[in-house]
């Protein structure tokens, strides 16, 4: 009965939608910099909801069940145990799941490449149960994949298969569909550096394939770039701009980054762990393990993610191949049209693009992931925006209005702006007291207000007396000793008394007030 309701259950949870990004041009190359600190992600614990439809005579035990076998959703309990044979839990070792398995598909499907060029397959009648093998069936597909990197099996690898397999086979259904965008994107980068190509499959444990993912820590795109490794690597981060979000030039910048992680290792699996940890933290496992330099030697010496970083990726490289012997139906890519990119040398919002040449401002936002707040600041320098290729044509037809719509509304920042150079007035507060104050503060207060009214002529007298004041200039006088004898400043004087240059005579009446 519970393996029926599951079923039925599963085949309801298994919606189709999705997104992705249309990119052709290649990148600048910039200057080959070594680094020494990479992206440090951190566990990403989400909530889940609670497993609904559960019968009210089922035990505890059950409702544990249900939890842990419901499809593609994200746990709590983002940590996979590796059991030893003897039982003894003590022993069982603890392994984190890297964060990128732990983003929901819903982010995946808010996309505008998702919702617009992805779609299930009706053609694909498999049923949603994902099949059981034997160790030898998958040892003999890892063997078969054509890779440069080895692809063991071992226990937690097929951990991390069995996830991918099953409570997250909604996401890989999406990815699958997702990565007719970016895999070529990534494949060309990593060629233009000679590295095995399968290295294309990092981003689907980094960000699930999602161009707009933002670890707990901050790292951010596609390959999940920290702030400063991507600085590094040349790519741009300021309020604007944040060049980590654009599938070409994070592509190209991983490349080199993986490149340089390999002439220092010299070993694959450990540049993928020094990817995730940093080569700082691969160092220390090594010295700890007594110099060995083998990924599965130094294991319990790593941090805890980091354990579970290349498995994953192994995993993910068998299912990026074998979902058709699991049951999981890609969805299916309408490839939108190709894109080419403008130069441009003004600020221009999206919204004055997406108005004058009449283009969808989510999709331009989508081809323009870099620019954090809509707007193109072609001021600072020359910068490019990706357009389809059939709008190519109408931007640059009528660029200058583009650049004049709106623009004192979008664009806000002033150019210059005018000092107020009024003096401040002061107005003393009055203090009031209540009636049942006794006679002594009644005194106070006459004898407050006695003081106060003297002081209010004195001062009212003092400003009638020098309203209207005019000094003589003497020889050796400046508008800079004038300005400061009166309190006033050299601007306030040129300006009563009409006054373009710097140059004043002796004898010469200047008002001051």
């Amino acid at each position: 009965m519970k393996k029926k309701f599951w079923i039925f259950a599963l085949m309801l949870l298994f919606p189709f939608c999705m997104q992705a990004q249309v990119v052709v041009d290649n990148p600048e190359e910039t200057d080959e910099d070594d680094v020494e600190l990479v992206d440090e992600d951190e566990e990403d614990d989400e909530d889940i909801d609670d497993a609904d439809n559960i019968d009210d005579e089922e035990d505890a035990d059950d409702e544990e069940d249900i939890d842990d076998e419901e499809d593609d959703v994200i746990s709590d309990e983002d940590i996979v145990v590796i059991n030893d044979d003897d039982d003894n839990k003590d022993d069982d070792l603890e392994i984190d799941v890297p964060e990128g398995l732990t983003f929901e598909v819903d982010s995946l499907l808010d996309l505008y490449h998702t919702q617009h060029f992805l779609q299930p397959d009706s053609s694909c009648n498999m049923p949603n149960i994902n099949p059981e093998y034997t160790k030898e069936e998958f040892m003999e597909r890892l063997k078969r994949l054509p890779t440069a990197i080895e692809m063991p099996w071992n226990e937690v690898v097929q951990k991390f298969i069995d996830r991918y397999s099953g409570r997250l086979r909604r996401s890989v259904a999406v990815m699958l569909g997702t990565q007719n965008f970016f895999m070529p994107i990534f494949e060309q980068a990593l060629e233009t550096y000679g590295l095995p190509l399968e290295l294309k499959y990092l981003p689907v444990i980094e960000s699930a394939l999602n161009p707009k993912a933002v670890s707990r820590v901050g790292a951010t795109g596609l390959w999940q770039f920290m702030l400063t490794t991507g600085k590094q690597y040349g790519l741009e981060v300021n309020s604007l701009v944040d060049e980590r979000r654009d599938p070409i030039k994070s592509s190209y910048a991983a490349a080199r980054y993986l490149r340089d992680l390999y002439k220092i290792f010299r070993d694959w699996h450990l540049v993928i762990a020094a990817y995730n940890c940093g080569p700082e933290n691969i160092n220390k496992a090594v010295h700890r393990a007594g110099g060995e330099k083998d990924y599965w030697q130094i294991y319990p010496y790593l941090p805890a993610e980091t354990r579970g970083y290349v498995p994953a990726f192994i995993a993910a490289n068998y299912i990026m191949n074998y979902y058709c012997e699991h049951n999981i139906c890609p969805l299916l890519t309408d490839l939108p049209a190709k894109t080419d990119t403008v130069i441009v040398n003004r600020d221009i919002h999206f919204e004055q693009i997406a108005e004058v040449i009449g283009i969808d401002i989510n999709q331009l936002a989508e081809l323009n992931p870099q620019y954090r707040r809509q707007i193109i600041n072609g001021n600072n320098k020359p910068m490019a925006v990706r357009l389809p290729m059939n709008y190519v044509g109408p931007f640059i037809d009528n660029l200058d209005s583009i650049y004049t719509h709106r623009a004192d509304e979008l664009l806000t920042k002033r150019l210059e702006v005018a000092v107020n150079e009024a003096q401040p007035t002061y107005t003393p507060t009055r203090k009031t007291y209540s009636r049942s104050k006794s006679k002594r503060y009644s005194k106070s207060k006459r004898t407050s207000k006695s003081k106060r009214s003297r002081y209010t002529k004195s001062k009212s007298r003092k400003k009638s007396s020098s309203a209207g004041r005019s000094v003589t200039v003497r020889k050796g006088d400046t508008l800079s000793s004038i300005a400061k004898r009166n309190h006033t400043t050299v601007a306030a004087l040129k300006k009563k008394n009409g006054i373009r240059g710097n140059n004043i005579r002796a004898g010469k009446k200047l008002r001051v007030k």
